[in-house]
């Protein structure tokens, strides 16, 4: 298999409150809310670069589409990690984040690996570390 991940989807309770906090709150890109002419088609995507979509997309609506259950979901079990070239970034976005509504679940610090970095849940509980990595190029 040639991998080919264009699009990471993450399944949100209430896409409005979601797609305000990605939007405003984090200041992704995006048209907004596009899909509603379809029965469970509500969507949001974000361009996070040339090669990469994040969409949400509601939990009930995503696990019919995929024909399995809506079960309880854990934090731990998905990380999105967003790599910026400061440690000033990562505080900025950290700070941006819990003012959205994130809860911060471990505050930016230097880290055991030599870099620096902070975590926290959006709105529907999924896990983001935001960090900066002396050893990673970060192109713009």
């Amino acid at each position: 298999m040639n991998p080919r991940i264009k699009v990471i989807t993450l399944g949100v309770d209430d896409l409005e409150k979601s797609l305000v906090f990605y939007r405003d709150g984090l200041w992704l890109p995006t048209q907004g809310i596009i899909g509603t002419e379809f029965e469970d088609g509500a969507v949001v995507f974000f361009n996070m670069n040339d090669d990469l979509i994040l969409a949400l997309y509601p939990r009930v609506a995503l696990a019919k589409d995929a024909n399995v259950s809506v079960g309880p979901s854990g934090p731990a079990e998905f990380l999105l990690g967003h790599i910026v070239s400061s440690k000033q970034e990562v505080d900025a976005i950290m700070r941006r984040a819990e003012r959205a509504g994130a809860r911060v679940t471990d505050p930016a610090r230097d880290r055991f690996w030599g870099g620096y970095s902070g975590y926290f849940q959006d709105l529907d509980g999924h896990l983001w570390e935001i960090a900066w990595n002396p050893a990673w190029e970060v192109r713009e």
